[in-house]
């Protein structure tokens, strides 16, 4: 009975994490769907210009909820993952072993992003992530307050800069918009040298556009704090966090949400207001970690569907790259092209169909007890067993 107990509340812990892993996915692939729609009319920055009112709904409601509120998702939750790793190491053997393993997992993530960048065309975030650990390392094991007072320097810094920076860049572009990635000439073949020449810039340039290393720095935060492993050990301080920071979240992506509407700015200041919806986002992937943290203490018997959701979160990274491959096979012009037939509202259908697919399949490999190939391969080289 006691065994059958502990076990229980073991995976009642769990939950919270897997679950925004999980769902953290669907937002990926929501904000990734409509940088393949190659041929609809350009609308607000990296969104496809509506044709109706549901589109222009779906427009705001993108904004407000997923757009550059997934990345920062994803960054909390893989800093919580290190510090995880780090405590447990560190426990195991020493601090200098936990950080050699999490500096040779980062290696791997690395490449991991660089073959799913260079050969098969996906999104990354992998080499990101990867590179944020790494230069995060000093930073594990420092107390809380000295990971909020950088935490709050580095978005600071970044928020005058990318506002600025992105002001610059609609500003040269003299438009509120930024061209889709493809052309519809390209082909695998005579597009592949582009493609590994551009594996080194990446990351450097998501890290320069789209702030990374604070939204880490915040997942070390929680992590120190055991927030999502023991939810209910800390719900009055999740409620508050996930209340002003998707607040903050909310008001930060209002005036983006009325550009080329109710508000006209000039093309730098329309720049500047996206680089306030970038750092807003980052509030973002604090309240949605503190939102998972209080569902998975709430959910006494997972359904069929949550317990999908957490089937993907314990496979997050094989589903993750499983997403992006198909993304660019059945939508880029590589491949299957339909990136340049659909509009907003069948993208929005197709990333909900492709999640619903890729869920039941994590559902039925979590019943038969199957781990996802690229955690097995990245658990069988970091470790070395």
């Amino acid at each position: 009975m006691f065994e059958v107990k502990t076990q229980t509340m073991k995976s009642k812990r769990a939950l919270s994490l897997d679950l925004a892993r999980g769902s953290m996915l669907f937002l990926i692939i929501l904000s990734h769907v409509p940088l393949m729609m190659y041929l609809s009319e350009l609308g607000v920055v990296t969104k496809m210009a509506p044709g109706n009112a549901f589109e222009s709904f779906i427009n705001m409601m993108m904004e407000f909820f997923v757009d550059n509120r997934a990345r920062p998702l994803f960054a909390v939750l893989f800093g919580y993952g290190i510090i995880m790793i780090y405590n447990k190491q560190s426990r195991r053997s020493s601090i200098y072993e936990a950080k050699r393993l999490i500096l040779r997992r980062c290696i791997y993530l690395i490449l991991f992003g660089m073959i799913l960048t260079g050969v098969f065309w996906g999104q990354d975030i992998l080499m990101v992530y990867g590179i944020a650990g790494i230069i995060l390392l000093p930073f594990l094991g420092r107390s809380n307050k000295t990971l909020l007072i950088w935490t709050a320097v580095t978005t600071v810094i970044y928020a005058v800069f990318v506002s600025l920076l992105w002001g610059g860049i609609l500003f040269a572009m003299e438009g509120y918009s930024i061209p889709v990635e493809f052309t519809g000439e390209e082909t695998y073949f005579n597009t592949v040298w582009a493609r590994l020449f551009s594996i080194p810039f990446v990351p450097l340039f998501t890290h320069l556009m789209f702030p990374v290393i604070p939204s880490v720095l915040m997942g070390f935060w929680l992590g120190q704090l055991n927030v999502l492993i023991k939810p209910e050990e800390h719900l009055p301080f999740l409620k508050k966090l996930m209340i002003i920071t998707l607040s903050i979240s909310i008001i930060g992506a209002i005036p983006l949400v009325l550009i080329n509407d109710v508000i006209f700015p000039s093309y730098f200041n329309a720049g500047v207001i996206y680089g306030v919806h970038i750092i807003s986002g980052l509030f973002a992937g604090l309240g949605y970690a503190a939102l998972f943290g209080i569902l998975g203490h709430k959910i006494n018997s997972p359904n069929k569907i949550t317990s999908a959701m957490a089937a993907m979160g314990k496979r997050s990274l094989t589903f993750f790259v499983l997403h992006e491959i198909l993304l660019v096979l059945f939508l880029s012009p590589i491949a299957l092209n339909l990136g340049a037939h659909i509009n907003i509202t069948i993208g929005f259908l197709f990333s909900v169909l492709l999640w619903a697919v890729t869920l039941t399949i994590a559902y039925f490999m979590d019943q038969r007890e199957k781990h996802g190939l690229l955690e097995t391969w990245m658990r069988k080289l970091t470790y070395k067993t």
